[in-house]
């Protein structure tokens, strides 16, 4: 960035951290294309919002209400969502003491899927860090470090973790 004669360092530093948002967000879409390729072959049968679930319920069971939250969906939509997965086998329905409570959790076939999806995933990363050099390699995964630490600093509660697939 070159200094402009009359700008403060305010609108300096504010330049600047838009340049560098502006050059993230077109490197981002790049990482998402890699990272997404993986996710759209034939032999996933489930659809990104379902994919999603799928990521969310991986970290343990929950109940319907819980997983409607994570996603941002209605409860209803979420309860849908989960009949389709559950007609799929990739997800197990458990009924508690209190019949309306419902808890839902990953059957072994969904986390198979969940598995060959993050080592396709980890394979199409691999080959496109291969083409980088060491030190270029290093940059990106001490940046990428530092951004997710201060994401998940967030004082606002927005950095926390968003549930893309893992």
């Amino acid at each position: 960035m070159v200094s402009t004669p009359g700008r403060d360092d305010a609108e300096e530093a504010a330049a600047a951290l838009d340049e560098a948002a502006g050059a993230l967000d077109e490197v981002a879409g790049a990482f998402m294309d890699v990272w997404a390729r993986s996710h759209h072959t034939s032999d996933v049968p489930v659809p990104a919002t379902q994919l999603r679930a799928l990521f969310v319920l991986e970290r343990g069971p929950v109940n319907v209400s819980s997983l409607a939250t994570e996603l941002g969906a209605l409860v209803s939509s979420a309860s849908r969502l989960c009949d389709r997965l559950e007609a799929g086998g990739l997800l197990l329905r458990d009924p508690g003491r209190d019949r309306r409570e419902v808890t839902v959790r990953l059957s072994a076939e969904g986390q198979e899927l969940l598995d060959r999806l993050r080592l396709r995933r980890r394979e199409d990363l691999a080959r496109v860090l291969s083409t980088m050099s060491t030190p270029a390699r290093a940059a990106l995964l001490w940046g990428l470090t530092q951004f997710h630490e201060a994401a998940s600093a967030s004082p606002d509660g927005k950095g926390r973790s968003f549930s893309l697939p893992a």
